[in-house]
This record gives structure tokens, sequence and C-alpha cells, in this order.
């Protein structure tokens, strides 16, 4: 058997909680003062996933030079420096909106980036 003990990001309460294992599968949860905390546990030891934020060049822009961005939703932990690679040199045109997709597909993970700005 294996115990982790994280800090879980769900809410401001930070609980610690430990998550027993037994050969990768998750036996128990304890610490958690409400369900997503024990959901989030259970995720971070099996698989973690994370949402990357960055920002990619705008060409014609009269406002700035780059455009800050994210992934749609968060993707596998072993996937982020592969979506900063695919990212890097992107360059996309003026303007930039909202919600815009900057890339269709990071990396192959199947989630798109997203501009988080407006950027004429």
């Amino acid at each position: 058997m294996e115990k982790r003990t994280l800090t879980c990001i769900n809410c401001p309460l930070g609980c610690q909680i430990e998550v027993t294992l037994d050969g990768g599968t998750v036996q128990s949860i304890t610490g958690n003062t409400c369900k997503r905390g024990a959901e989030y546990a259970a995720k971070e030891v099996t698989h973690p996933t994370r949402i990357v934020t960055t920002s990619v060049a705008v060409t014609g822009s009269k406002t700035g030079a780059h455009v800050s961005c994210k992934t749609a939703s968060d993707i596998p932990k072993e996937k982020i420096f592969a979506v900063i690679d695919a990212l890097r040199g992107l360059t996309v045109p003026a303007p930039v909106r909202i919600g815009d997709v900057l890339l269709p597909d990071a990396a192959g993970t199947g989630v798109p980036i997203i501009a988080t700005k407006h950027v004429d």
C-alpha cells in the first residue's frame, strides 16, 4: 500500500487529503471536506491534468504584439511540454477576440488553444 498526501486546490480551504493506493488503484481518500476534493485527489494520483496558459505572437496588431491564451480544457500533465513546443513559433493575425481558436488540436490532445483577451 502506498499513501500520498495532497493539498486540495479546488477551493480556498486547502484540505490536506490522504490517498491510499494499492497497485495504482485508489483504495481510500480521507481529509477532504467535500466531494470535489475526493474527485480531485483521485484524479491527481491516477491521471493528473493541467490547464496550460501562455501567449502567442500577433501580426498586424495596433495594440499588442502578443495575445494571452490557454488550453480550452485540461490536458494530461505529461503533454504540457509538447503543447508548449506546438505553440513555439505560432503567430496569428490581428484582430483576435476572446475565445478565438488559435490552434485547433494542441499536440494531439484534441484540446484547442483559445485566446483569453482581445487584440486589435
